[in-house]
């Protein structure tokens, strides 16, 4: 796996003809004022209280776990009074509660923010509902395994699931939701991930048999869903931030994590973005901004913490940084995001929101925020 990353890294400088000083030479005037840290600041206030004040489904939906996700690091870049309390007030109505289903991953991405805020307030009540559910997921077998053979048979579950697990786990002093998270994941990453691509498939509906049958993009391509895989990306860097430096767990993380950058890193298309399918990008002419903000998310995250090459992955996260600052409208609504789905879409423009989408950007701009320092 990790004798796959030097080739990669070393075959896009070359065919870049530059690096980290040649792509900074390149950037316009305009290009370097998304830089700045008022302006990413600005970026990030703008488009939380934009979607703060447009909001599209209950709380506790998955869609929610994914954008408040987004507005906990906003917070954190910003020390905006206004993000705490909006996240306290929106917890305390949810009386710190997951959805409804106890086995899905969707459906306790929200206790992400009820354990970050429990982070800064110590305050136990709002950590037992998490608890809860956390311990009746590990010792009550529920529908989904039975349905589907293993709990996270989706890709996306590995944004919304492992992160709750591991912080759980390490909050509370129990190995055994670190054990069962590793479990959990590596079934998952058992099914869906391909190690030619080095990426995830949606689900087991979009593998090939033997024979290599099964679904195609128009260019007789896999289907590699662009989002699917920066789900994967974001609850990666999610897991490697808890986990400490000598986890025995940790080392399968980290050379996924390189993997996936470094396949990425290939796939992203010239105006910055990722499309929609990662493999028949002209197919999917527009650039897609929820898949995008995560892979930009993880790359800066990546280079801030000193795991991906700086002369590699810079220029990429500056590419994609100047081109997501351009879908956020003025009043503050991030455009191009493909709306709610399984697969590759091209039924969203510039006016398409959705609040995973927001999120998606507010944790980028948290990270890329860092690399002005």
């Amino acid at each position: 796996m990790l004798r796959f990353l030097r080739p990669l890294a070393g075959g896009l400088l070359l065919a870049l003809g530059l690096g980290r000083a040649g792509h900074a030479q390149a950037l316009s005037a305009a290009d370097k004022a998304v830089f700045k840290p008022k302006f990413i600041k600005q970026q990030l206030l703008k488009a939380t209280r934009w979607q703060l004040a447009h909001p599209k489904h209950q709380a506790t939906d998955w869609t929610n776990g994914a954008f408040y996700s987004g507005v906990f690091a906003a917070y954190q870049a910003t020390k905006s009074r206004l993000i705490l309390d909006s996240l306290l007030a929106m917890s305390e109505r949810t009386h710190w509660q997951p959805d409804r289903r106890y086995d899905h991953a969707d459906d306790i991405v929200i206790c992400q923010t009820y354990l970050n805020l429990y982070r800064l307030k110590k305050d136990r009540r709002m950590l037992a509902p998490t608890l809860a559910v956390v311990e009746k997921f590990r010792t009550v077998p529920g529908p989904e395994v039975q349905k589907n053979g293993i709990a996270w048979w989706w890709c996306d579950a590995l944004f919304m699931g492992p992160p709750v697990l591991v912080k759980m786990g390490l909050m509370e002093n129990k190995p055994e939701y670190l054990a069962l998270n590793d479990t959990l994941y590596q079934q998952t990453y058992r099914r869906l991930f391909n190690h030619q691509e080095h990426l995830f498939a949606r689900d087991a509906s979009y593998l090939w048999n033997a024979a290599g049958e099964g679904k195609k993009e128009s260019n007789g391509q896999r289907i590699f869903w662009s989002r699917g895989n920066g789900w994967v990306m974001g609850g990666l860097v999610q897991i490697l931030q808890e986990l400490p430096a000598n986890h025995p767990s940790r080392p399968f993380y980290l050379s996924l994590f390189k993997e996936m950058s470094a396949r990425l890193l290939l796939l992203q298309q010239p105006d910055g973005l990722w499309r929609s399918s990662l493999l028949d990008p002209a197919a999917y002419p527009g650039g897609e901004t929820s898949g995008s903000g995560f892979d930009t998310y993880a790359m800066a995250w990546g280079l801030n913490n000193g795991i991906l090459d700086r002369a590699t992955f810079l220029p990429a996260v500056q590419k994609a940084w100047v081109a997501l600052s351009k879908v956020v409208s003025p009043e503050g609504r991030v455009g191009w995001v493909q709306p709610i789905g399984a697969d590759p879409r091209r039924d969203f423009s510039a006016d398409s929101w959705e609040v995973y989408g927001t999120g998606a950007f507010l944790l980028a701009g948290s990270e890329v925020l860092k690399l002005t320092r």
